[in-house]
């Protein structure tokens, strides 16, 4: 099992990134409330993993903090829940919301998470309810911080496109996630990074 992973950060496209660890290149899937806190490219990064073994490939997940590894964890053992949804609601909700909202039953805002139906809704709030006590009040709340990689400080990577692929890498179909990147685009005249695109197309499309 390899629980953990320290070394420079090469490379960051929502979901995926790639660690050098001593020469070797390691890839991981994120989700978005890792990527939000990632370092600039070519700078040191220590992220929390957890393997995933299937049949035809082995898949790295990683996380910036232990608390998040371990609400994936909570999340896959849930009945139809795998990983990609997990990592979507990583993605979509801070740990503390999301557990908040499991112990209030709030299937309303729960299903606003794509891939997240009234039926999985219900049984996330039935199978994790008592196990999510310790996550309401010691789950950080991080802001958006992280720079944008160099690709798109050069140009060579529209920070839109980047966002509206990282959506639907999430779950989102392609027509939503260009309408929730649009809007949060149409807002703002600064450049910003997809990383704090994506962010702001999640909040918003939770407050729909």
């Amino acid at each position: 099992m390899i629980s953990r992973l320290r070394g420079l950060l090469l490379e960051k496209s929502p979901p995926i990134l790639v660690i050098d660890v001593q020469g070797v290149g390691y890839e991981v899937e994120a989700p978005m409330s890792t990527f939000y806190k990632l370092p600039d490219l070519n700078q040191s990064v220590s992220l929390f993993t957890h393997l995933l073994i299937r049949e035809d490939a082995h898949h790295l997940v990683g996380f910036i903090s232990d608390a998040e590894r371990r609400m994936f964890r909570e999340l896959i053992r849930v009945n139809g829940v795998g990983a990609k949804l997990a990592l979507g609601i990583l993605s979509a909700m801070e740990l503390g919301t999301f557990a908040s909202s499991i112990q209030q039953g709030n299937t309303a805002q729960l299903i606003k998470i794509p891939g997240v139906g009234k039926k999985t809704a219900e049984r996330l709030v039935i199978e994790m309810r008592d196990r999510l006590t310790t996550f309401i009040t010691d789950a950080p709340n991080h802001s958006a911080t992280s720079s944008a990689s160099s690709a798109l400080v050069q140009g060579l990577i529209s920070p839109v496109d980047d966002a509206i692929s990282a959506l639907i890498a999430l779950g989102y179909k392609p027509q939503e996630a260009t309408r929730w990147v649009q809007a949060v685009t149409s807002e703002s005249t600064e450049k910003i990074s997809s990383e704090i695109l994506i962010k702001r197309a999640l909040q918003a499309a939770l407050k729909q």
